[in-house]
């Protein structure tokens, strides 16, 4: 790309690399680091094309993979709904291996890659297969909703999947008095309370970023920042959702951002989620709290890069579960809000 000459205010010389990209990440990346950064950018948007390869990256991403590479961009919803669609040879899932692993149920002639194989999830280790087999066996005939943020083999033993964005759709359309979703506590509880009519019964999962929130903290910032608009993920603890002034998957919270423009806003999340917002909208300030994901930050430019280069980790399951597992999730994609 030929370089720009760029007015000397923007504190970027002529021969600075990628400058309209940079554009899009200026308010989170200092210009003395872009320089290490744009080489991997580059590098990576030909790869793509080489590979005939999309990525997918979940809102929890850093705004250099975000805003830079993405072609994809979501909560886990709309990037297994997008999965379906993609047009491409291979699938690059900047997020953890579940959402890989869903990518490939719906996908099973593609390839589908993740950077790094330790991208797990605390969700996803709570409970086994076997687990759902014993709460089988505890709950005959009571239907089972199990979260996406499991792994392949979790979907494989559960009746449909759900996410944070359509639990309270999933759990009414199963029309049952009673079912079990797992294994997020937390999110069950809260779609409880928005389901009054079925008794859900829950598993004592939880996310190791939402579950350290407390409404402690959101009573602090209400106090340094009268006027603040609190929103919340439904991983978080009932009374911290309870303090909030609103509640949804993280495509809710964005949308409701983007629709409310509140001057000044807190995300009960991983603090991604806000530097992507913000980097596009420089009008409304985001205050933390917030909480780093450890495993969702080990996507980098670097990693994404040498996936492409080399075709790896390439994720795969075992067909007979995954026929299973992806009957579960393509269940979920059939519900409609009511």
């Amino acid at each position: 790309m030929a370089a720009t000459t760029l007015p000397a205010s923007s504190g970027m010389s002529a021969g600075f690399p990628l400058p309209q990209i940079y554009e899009r990440v200026s308010r989170h990346v200092p210009a003395i680091e872009w320089p290490t950064m744009a080489g991997d950018v580059a590098a990576i948007l030909a790869l793509k094309k080489q590979r005939n390869a999309v990525i997918l990256a979940h809102n929890y991403q850093a705004p250099e993979i975000f805003h830079t590479v993405a072609d994809i961009v979501g909560d886990s919803l709309a990037l297994a709904r997008e999965a379906v669609t993609v047009d491409a040879d291979v699938i690059v899932l900047a997020g953890v291996h579940f959402m890989a692993e869903t990518a490939k149920l719906l996908n099973p002639g593609k390839t589908v890659l993740i950077p790094d194989m330790r991208a797990g999830c605390s969700l996803a280790d709570s409970i086994t297969a076997a687990d759902v087999r014993g709460l089988r066996e505890k709950y005959p005939g009571v239907p089972i909703v199990t979260y996406v943020n499991t792994s392949a083999a979790v979907k494989a033993e559960s009746d449909v999947c759900c996410t944070s964005g359509n639990a309270v759709d999933v759990v009414r359309s199963l029309n049952a008095p009673r079912v079990l979703m797992i294994p997020d506590e937390f999110l069950a509880q809260n779609v409880q309370a928005m389901v009054p009519e079925v008794e859900i019964l829950t598993w004592a999962g939880h996310c190791e970023v939402h579950e350290q929130f407390t409404p402690a903290d959101i009573r602090e910032v209400r106090e340094s920042y009268p006027g603040v608009t609190v929103i919340a993920h439904p991983e978080c603890p009932p009374d911290v959702v309870a303090e909030s002034d609103f509640s949804g998957s993280t495509a809710m919270m964005m949308n409701f951002v983007l629709e409310k423009r509140p001057a000044q806003v807190v995300l009960v999340t991983e603090c991604s989620m806000g530097d992507n917002i913000a980097a596009a909208n420089p009008d409304i300030e985001f205050i933390k709290p917030c909480n780093l994901c450890p495993h969702m930050k080990r996507m980098s430019l670097a990693n994404i890069r040498h996936a492409l280069e080399t075709l790896t980790h390439e994720v795969t399951v075992e067909p007979e579960l995954a026929e299973r597992a992806r009957a579960a999730v393509e269940r979920m994609l059939a519900v409609r809000p009511r």
